[in-house]
């Protein structure tokens, strides 16, 4: 069953935005009849069944409203600007997992210093990444994505949290799960995971002087978008739905 985002239901029909339409006809060559899984956008899913197709319109009937898949955590992992293929990565990724928002962050040692129309476009493709990967996953609500931050806004960002975690190389003995057993109740986290060369000591204090708590995630030293990815999984298998 292939997954579309629709335009506001009127009386249990919705109708394909455009390139949805065109993707439904043209590579999947889907006709009235076929089932389906349709999604507002803003978490609401149904099994939906083509109603019609109308000079390259496509208009869906739905017929039961499916649970929400949303996860009970509210997760923001706060990235440290990788190259732009590992952001792509993480766009992807991040949503399958079921986080709520990556914040792309410019930190000291980062190699990619996006800023300005550069952000903006770039912050649009994850965009498009993100709510393809929620199709695929059927997630009702895309990953939100933001703009790059510079450090300062980042850290004034994750006073939202109720909990930030700070995977570092250096940390030595509280793993994710020692944290959770003294925050079980803790319904929004932040993950800081550094770009390619790290966070500096620097960057580390400030985010532990703002109430971060640095956690080893192993021996090993993980590049940055698999610690990305590890701590995520790792998070909402103890404070979320995994």
């Amino acid at each position: 069953m292939h997954s579309f985002f629709i335009d506001t239901p009127v009386n249990s029909l919705a109708a394909l935005p455009a390139e949805e339409a065109k993707h439904a006809l043209k590579v999947l060559r889907l006709k009235a009849g076929d089932e389906v899984c349709a999604m507002d956008g803003a978490g609401a899913r149904w099994r939906g069944e083509i109603d019609r197709v109308q000079d390259g319109g496509v208009w869906v009937r739905l017929m039961e409203a499916l649970p929400s898949n949303e996860s009970p955590l509210r997760l923001t992992v706060y990235q440290g600007l990788p190259k732009a293929e590992k952001l792509d990565f993480l766009a992807q990724k991040l949503t399958e997992l079921g986080a709520a928002a990556l914040v792309p962050v410019r930190m000291e040692r980062c190699v990619i210093k996006l800023d300005g129309k550069d952000g903006a476009k770039r912050r649009e493709r994850l965009d498009r990444i993100a709510r393809e990967a929620a199709k695929q996953c059927r997630r009702g609500l895309p990953m939100a994505v933001s703009e790059p931050m510079d450090w300062r806004q980042a850290i004034q960002d994750m006073a939202k949290c109720d909990l930030v975690l700070i995977p570092w190389e250096d940390a030595r003995g509280t793993r994710l799960q020692d944290v959770f057993r003294d925050r079980p109740d803790a319904r929004s986290v932040g993950i800081v995971i550094g770009p390619e060369g790290g966070m500096s000591p620097g960057e580390v204090e400030a985010l532990c002087a703002a109430g971060g708590r640095t956690v080893t995630l192993g021996p090993r030293i993980l590049r940055t978008e698999t610690a990305a990815v590890a701590a995520a999984a790792l998070a909402m298998q103890l404070w979320g739905d995994l």
